[in-house]
């Protein structure tokens, strides 16, 4: 009884606070507007790139928008662009950085068993981002400076004192003025984010029950090793508390969901194979999946990620062998199909790639990966035109696929186009900060275009990195 009535405190609690501070939202609006929110996610996204590495594949960032972009189907207008990113490291965190930058440790999506578990996690994030919590936060701190701030968030986001000596050197080197800022929600903020990632999880189809179980396992990981408190912890409180309300509420939406998700199920598990194989323990993760593959010999996903962490080890036969052991059971599978043919490229049989590959483009006629390697075979085989058409397609659809960028001005350098091949490799250097790089390929494109647009647009550019070039001095 005594726990019945402490579970209807905490309901209510959690509707006052969301009826309370929705009124304060329409009523009073944000300090913090969105353009200067926008300006200081450009400088925090460079202190995130410069200290840590974003994983950069484009199954995983694929998939990780797609499910961010069902949910956020669901939610009202947003002044911002948002972006999804598994961020390389081995604490349990997640975290929304400013103007919808949206991140996930690849320690906590490891731990992960299911697309429920990413969805809850995600939603949650998203509803810390639509609340503006964390711009409340940077308001209240505006007088730090935007880089300042922008690197002192992020150091603190990633995990001060879990994340090795690059979080610390970040915070230490960003907080040299003797200034300090606190990004950790309230409790408040916490239940809010909550009740309204739950509506937008049932909305887009989702029970949240895996809000539930991954806030489960953070608190556990806690009691496991006490000596390594998960990040998530001290950015995200009250975790006792919203694991006793999330249980009430998630048993009454697990009898109806407003509508079934339209992901394919095997999404998350080739997404969750993907990361284990390329930045995992090689060592660790051959002898798991080798042992599946012993276990499960017809189960055409157990031959699938073996073979994909073998081709990850260098191991090309083998791993051809066993995608086509996957192809057996699965024929009609357009990543299996665009991984081999991948292994193929690799070890320099391009009839059989290029074969393969177009099988997976019938099959996925827009898969980006797929689309490169076609448009590499090309390259390889002269066939420059080809390549340049498929390279720039990748690069207007998947403007995330950045290495698509470097490809298409190199292929352009070989048709002789110099002007566009120092553009897009000038676009491809900004996007990865490298400004010297950038500047060089960009004043080489300005000097050689004739296009009185393209002209303005690169004097823009040129301008803005010497800019930010000023400030690393």
């Amino acid at each position: 009884m005594k726990h019945k009535k402490s579970s209807v405190k905490i309901a209510l609690i959690y509707c006052i606070i969301f009826f309370m501070e929705t009124f304060f939202v329409f009523q009073n609006g944000f300090c913090m507007t969105a353009k200067e929110e926008e300006d200081l996610s450009d400088e925090f996204m460079k202190a995130i790139s410069q200290h840590y590495e974003i994983v950069d594949d484009p199954i995983i960032t694929k998939y990780i928008n797609d499910l961010g972009s069902k949910i956020l189907a669901t939610v009202p207008p947003q002044p911002f662009t948002y972006h999804f990113y598994i961020v390389k490291d081995e604490n349990y965190n997640a975290f929304a950085g400013p103007a919808g930058h949206i991140f996930v440790h690849s320690g906590l999506f490891e731990a992960m068993d299911n697309e429920e578990e990413l969805a809850g996690i995600l939603a949650h994030e998203i509803s810390h981002v639509t609340c503006r919590h964390l711009s409340d936060q940077f308001e209240k701190s505006k007088k730090i400076g935007i880089a300042t701030l922008a690197g002192m968030a992020a150091g603190i986001l990633l995990g001060v004192g879990g994340a090795g000596e690059a979080t610390n050197a970040l915070v230490m080197g960003s907080a040299a003025m003797g200034q300090s800022l606190s990004l950790a929600y309230s409790r408040e903020d916490e239940m809010q984010a909550d009740q309204i990632g739950l509506n937008y999880l049932r909305k887009a189809g989702y029970t949240g029950a895996g809000m539930l179980t991954m806030l489960k396992k953070i608190r556990d990981k806690s009691w496991y090793d006490p000596n390594d408190i998960p990040v998530y912890l001290s950015t995200h409180p009250a975790v006792g508390d919203r694991i006793s309300y999330l249980s009430n509420r998630v048993e009454e939406s697990t009898k109806a969901p407003d509508k079934k998700p339209s992901l394919n199920k095997d999404y998350f598990e080739k997404a969750h194979i993907r990361l284990l194989a390329m930045y995992g323990n090689k060592e660790n993760v051959l002898k798991m999946f080798k042992e599946d593959v012993t276990d499960k010999p017809k189960d055409y996903m157990s031959q699938y990620k073996y073979a994909l962490v073998l081709s990850e080890s260098g191991d090309r036969s083998d791993a051809i062998a066993y995608f086509k052991k996957a192809l057996e059971e699965n024929p009609f599978d357009p990543d299996i199909l665009r991984d081999l043919g991948k292994v193929y490229f690799q070890d320099g049989q391009y009839p059989e790639a290029q074969k393969t590959l177009e099988g997976a483009v019938s099959l996925a006629p827009d898969d980006p990966e797929t689309l490169l390697f076609l448009g590499r075979i090309k390259a390889e085989t002269g066939k420059f035109n080809d390549a340049r058409k498929l390279f720039l397609t990748i690069t207007e659809k998947y403007p995330y696929y950045k290495r698509a960028l470097y490809l298409l001005g190199e292929t352009c350098g070989k048709m002789n186009n110099m002007a566009d091949a120092h553009y897009y490799l000038g676009l491809f250097y900004k996007d990865k900060e490298d400004l010297k790089n950038a500047r060089f390929h960009l004043e080489k494109a300005l000097e050689k275009t004739n296009d009185t647009g393209r002209k303005a647009e690169l004097e823009e550019m040129l301008k803005k990195i010497k800019k930010d070039s000023k400030k690393e001095f």
